[in-house]
């Protein structure tokens, strides 16, 4: 994630900043300009942008975010849409007659935006079901019901659950700690279910990467609810760690991908963020290598420059949290099996983005 300024007094913006705290310009994201712009009321429901990219265009508020609060990115003024191009992804919302479930909502809103600015950078179009209805992304926001039906988290044919029970802080931590997991997130399970998705998209049907895919991750034809039975009923292998990113990886080779994806989003996303900010550490044997900025973590010769980055990070941030008297950061270990399939899902993205749309 880059850093953001307000285009009128120049004060430094969040992602998901509706307002500037120094001179209350209202701000909002344009995703043609992969840009948070300030804006000045134009009447009629019209704001012109402020952002020296944007010419004095005007744009509209997404509806959720004129009406909802649940979201900042705005819609060119002419076009027909009501809803931006994240909202436009969301085909069910919680019952909002539960005092809640809007807060849920919310954050929900928040980390899948911030996914969506991942995908856009590394060069992965998003398609929605109205665009493509055979192969576009949707998401549902679901709760369980009181009958006792529990909803599940996870992908179906570009469908993407999420029980909204994970944007509740308390439920998330108590799953967290009976399941065994360093670090459970919304973004997190955004990214994983994304990984899915993009499985069926760019390898399941690949005849370049689906053997080397199997040479990595194994068969993805073994029984999928035998695998999951068996995960549940005997837990992960206890030498997991020698080859996988996390235990849940271990029980089938669609979840080894969908975590390793998800744990190269939050590599990159972490990077770019840290670089934006001018924070930069390197080992000795890294030092005078371009730093990571945009577009430049696809480039094929690039992986290892990404991972020489990687480590000495992790190590600072890790020894920071200790320092506040919290727990490591980054809880991971990444053996050189993990490295590799790493690398494979970053040559996988590399050439989609390099593919014409």
């Amino acid at each position: 994630m880059k850093t953001f300024h307000c285009n009128r007094c120049s004060q430094l913006v969040f992602f998901e900043n509706v307002l500037c705290e120094r001179c209350q310009a209202l701000l909002g994201y344009v995703p043609a300009l992969r840009q948070i712009s300030a804006f000045e009321n134009a009447g009629q429901n019209r704001w012109r942008s402020l952002h020296p990219q944007a010419n004095g265009a005007l744009y509209r508020q997404c509806h959720n975010y004129a009406v909802e609060n649940v979201c900042n990115w705005m819609i060119p003024a002419d076009s027909p849409d009501t809803l931006c191009s994240s909202c436009q992804l969301t085909r069910t919302i919680p019952n909002l007659s539960a005092p809640a479930n809007r807060l849920y909502w919310y954050r929900l809103e928040v980390e899948k935006r911030r996914l969506l600015y991942t995908l856009d950078e590394l060069g992965l179009h998003v398609e929605s079901r109205h665009e493509d209805p055979e192969q576009g992304l949707a998401f549902e926001f679901l709760e369980d019901t009181g009958d006792g039906s529990r909803v599940m988290t996870g992908h179906h044919n570009g469908l993407i659950t999420l029980n909204i029970a994970e944007a509740d802080d308390a439920h998330r931590e108590t799953v967290r700690t009976a399941m065994g997991e360093p670090c459970r997130t919304l973004l997190g399970h955004f990214r994983h279910e994304t990984g899915h998705y993009f499985f069926g998209r760019l390898v399941e049907n690949s005849p370049r990467w689906l053997e080397p895919f199997r040479q990595l991750f194994g068969d993805e034809r073994a029984d999928y609810r035998e695998a999951l039975d068996a995960h549940y009923r005997n837990g992960a292998p206890a030498d997991w760690q020698a080859s996988y990113i996390s235990a849940y990886a271990t029980m089938h080779p669609w979840e080894d991908w969908a975590e390793t994806w998800a744990h190269y989003l939050l590599i990159v996303d972490v990077l770019d963020t840290s670089a934006s900010h001018g924070v930069t550490l390197l080992r000795d044997d890294a030092r005078g290598e371009p730093t990571l900025t945009g577009r430049t973590s696809q480039d094929e010769t690039s992986f290892d420059n990404l991972m020489k980055r990687w480590f000495p990070l992790t190590y600072a941030l890790n020894n920071l949290n200790r320092s506040l008297g919290m727990l490591d950061g980054y809880p991971f270990t990444l053996a050189a099996p993990v490295v590799d399939k790493l690398r494979f899902v970053h040559r996988v993205i590399a050439a989609a983005s390099r593919a014409p749309a």
